[in-house]
């Protein structure tokens, strides 16, 4: 049974892949881009993420409370405790009450209470430095900080929006062709669209030889070979093209390149030459696909021919 159902479903799209030119999948050659899907055109992308600077802070930057350490407590009530003992100890020394061996006769400062005093002033200086510095860690107290402060700190960020592809590719081809126009050229597509078309429906590509490239073709007409040795025509009926559209425009070996979404509906079925009956897609259910048609010519005022279709 499980093989039954694999087999219908392999005759079911091997049926499908004859569907209208191309087969509703991807053929043809898209210069560098051949391995890579086309994009969407601008109108069906989602806008892109606008950044916009943050506004500063009315408040001035306010130092946060510090709960004093222990150890910081402790340390400064240790160097003040020990500063103050010496000093008073070389003022009664200094007034005759008695010491440990500072000066002739018991007065004034001897030469190991300079010195020693000389370190616990170097002690408190480097104390009181350490800490200033810690107070100020998160910046000066009283600044603004404004957004383009922080991105001439971080230059690598960078919220512009990305530079138009599309634009530019259409620039590059108005560069060599001034009389490119868009709505031209998509009536243009439409135009091509229902010539090859209703020459694939026929079997016979000789009347739009000039709107394909080479490799399109041979591609197509090893296609329809096949529909005239089955005897099968692949009906095309009731087309309505709702929309075409630019999606991608570059230049690259002296070739133009311009890719277009064609959004359409129609009647896709294919009859047998000798019965006339339906052997896949339907005469009653239309169907609508999206596809994209690339198109290319040497560069300038020159004929645009097809050269691949993507199905979206």
């Amino acid at each position: 049974m499980v093989a039954a159902l694999a087999v219908a479903a392999l005759l079911v799209v091997q049926q499908g892949a004859e569907a209208r030119v191309g087969g509703g999948g991807s053929i043809g050659s898209r210069g560098s881009r051949s391995y890579s899907r086309p994009v969407a055109p601008p109108s069906q992308m989602s806008p892109s993420r606008q950044y916009a600077p943050s506004q500063p802070s009315q408040q001035p930057y306010q130092q946060p409370y510090q709960q004093p350490s222990f150890g910081r407590s402790f340390g400064g009530s240790l160097l003040g405790g020990l500063a103050g003992g010496m000093l008073g100890g070389m003022l009664f020394r200094s007034m005759g009450f008695g010491g440990y061996g500072g000066g002739y006769g018991g007065g004034g400062i001897g030469l190991f209470e300079i010195l020693l005093l000389a370190g616990i002033g170097y002690m408190i200086y480097r104390f009181v430095k350490k800490k200033r510095a810690s107070d100020t860690s998160y910046g000066e107290p009283g600044r603004v900080i404004q957004m383009n402060d922080y991105q001439s700190q971080a230059p690598g960020l960078n919220y512009a929006p990305q530079r138009d592809e599309l634009a530019d590719g259409l620039a590059y081809i108005r560069q060599m062709d001034p009389a490119f126009d868009e709505q031209r050229f998509n009536d243009n597509v439409m135009d091509m669209f229902f010539k090859i078309q209703g020459a694939w429906m026929n079997r016979d590509l000789s009347g739009v030889r000039g709107l394909l490239t080479e490799e399109m073709r041979g591609i197509l007409q090893n296609d329809v070979d096949r529909l005239l040795r089955e005897k099968r025509v692949n009906r095309l009926e009731n087309i309505a093209v709702r929309t075409v559209e630019i999606s991608e425009a570059w230049q690259e070996s002296g070739q133009d390149y311009l890719t277009a979404l064609i959004y359409a509906n129609l009647l896709d079925y294919t009859t047998d030459d000798t019965t006339g009956q339906v052997v896949a897609g339907s005469k009653t259910d239309p169907v609508k696909f999206e596809e994209f048609w690339t198109f290319t010519r040497p560069v300038g005022n020159n004929p645009w021919k097809l050269s691949a279709i993507t199905q979206k």
